[in-house]
């Protein structure tokens, strides 16, 4: 009798699951349709790098589920975040990195005529290794020069023992530090909230110093978000804003509504919640992933909720975001 009930449990629960799982996998279906209607309704071509559309962009390079986020406007540029790093503390888990990628890449698009780059600043938007693992090779490049490094200390008080293990937060902390000293680089540890001028550009830092309503159990909640706005046109890049954090909650209201997210902690579960996408309401949706990876709710919200074409760095090969002196903004594909 103990057997038959047994078995009866083991097939409900089977059932069960199969139920569950043949329902994402309807939902999931429908989303990607509808979202390849909103893709398709957007334009976007091959960059050819003739400053067709201006010299005011953003540059999301194609790092794999990695942040890399060049900005140039008006032949000034910066380094937000810095791509996936060649020796992760993960890299038995088979964690490509892209340094040889990212730094070929500056010295492709920003070098001046002696072959020299000038970044105007570095952002590190938080310690972990997705973000922020090239930026020791970056700065110790003898051919890319860098004005000033934006970096929040680092406090191993405010994150948990196994994601400083996991992610070697602290030893990369200290290396981007001493690199940054070694090469005289100069360092602002108290992140500015308040929004100062970038080539055309205005920017903005959120998240600058974690509010005490934010949970951090993990170096996501520390993470800096960064509003760009030319004219009428904002983009916002989410680094690793998750909703489960408080994060979002706090800064929604705060961000207001933009025309370009760069959707958070590449679109993990947590990220880009249904309160945040109504705040926002995003006209086009970036993730820095591929879209297989990303978690079906997040596909949902952004979909459903925001009615926002959802495009992938890793499926375009990297995505460049262009604000005309029109007040529009142009995508451009495959810059890598």
């Amino acid at each position: 009798m103990k057997k038959d009930k047994k078995k009866i449990a083991r097939i409900i629960a089977t059932w069960l699951v199969t139920g569950v799982m043949l329902s994402v996998f309807i939902l999931d279906t429908v989303v990607l349709v509808l979202d390849n209607k909103y893709v398709s309704a957007v334009t976007i071509t091959d960059e050819d790098f003739s400053q067709k559309y201006g010299d005011d962009k953003i540059h999301f390079l194609n790092t794999a589920n990695s942040d890399c986020i060049l900005i140039e406007s008006n032949g000034h540029f910066a380094l937000i975040d810095s791509g996936e790093g060649n020796e992760n503390p993960r890299k038995d888990e088979g964690y490509k990195g892209y340094r040889d990628e990212v730094i070929s890449y500056l010295k492709k698009v920003a070098s001046d005529k002696n072959g020299q780059v000038h970044l105007d600043f570095i952002l590190a938007t938080h310690m972990h290794y997705d973000h922020a693992g090239n930026f020791t090779y970056i700065i110790n490049d003898k051919e890319i020069a860098i004005g000033k490094a934006f970096i929040k200390k680092y406090d191993t008080s405010s994150v948990s023992a196994m994601d400083q293990k996991n992610w070697g937060n602290g030893e990369m902390y200290e290396n981007i530090i001493k690199a940054l000293e070694q090469n005289n680089v100069p360092i602002t540890y108290d992140i500015p909230d308040e929004g100062f001028l970038f080539g055309d550009f205005t920017i903005q830092f959120f998240n600058g110093t974690t509010p005490e309503e934010i949970v951090v159990e993990n170096e996501n909640a520390n993470s800096i978000g960064v509003k760009i706005t030319k004219g009428n046109k904002t983009a916002f890049l989410g680094a690793d804003f998750t909703a489960d954090t408080g994060i979002e909650d706090y800064y929604a209201e705060k961000i207001g509504d933009v025309d370009l997210l760069k959707i958070g902690h590449h679109g993990y579960y947590g990220s880009s919640s249904k309160d945040f996408l109504k705040v926002l309401k995003p006209e086009i949706a970036i993730v820095t992933n591929q879209i297989g990876k990303i978690y079906p709710n997040v596909k949902w919200n952004v979909t459903m909720v925001a009615k926002a074409p959802l495009f992938s760095t890793a499926h375009r090969n990297g995505i460049i975001a262009s604000f005309t002196d029109s007040d529009e903004i142009k995508l451009t594909q495959n810059i890598m």
